[in-house]
């Protein structure tokens, strides 16, 4: 059964504009990478907020990703564009 990943960010006021070329940059590897079937961006510019909701074939999936992003840098230089860490959230669909 997939599950829906969202991670909710804090963005360091300074860095949002070089927010948006970065992710132009690296979205196209988490889409491709095995596992993920949908990534979505959404801004609250006010709150300088980011909302990441993902689509992958299981959490252990994601874990992959986030282990490959880690292992590669990538995670530290998005890392660098917020405040903290990142609220990570796993959401199975309930069958009602």
């Amino acid at each position: 059964m997939s599950v829906r990943v969202t991670l909710n960010c804090r963005i360091k006021p300074e860095r949002y504009e070089a927010l948006v070329p970065f992710l132009a940059e690296n979205l196209p590897n988490v889409r491709s990478f095995p596992g993920c079937q949908r990534v979505s961006v959404y801004f609250d510019r006010d709150d300088r907020e980011m909302l990441l909701d993902e689509d992958w074939l299981s959490v252990e999936a994601h874990q992959s990703y986030i282990d490959f992003i880690t292992d590669n840098g990538i995670l530290g230089s998005l890392a660098a564009f917020l405040e903290g860490p990142p609220d990570i959230r796993y959401f199975t669909q309930a069958a009602l």
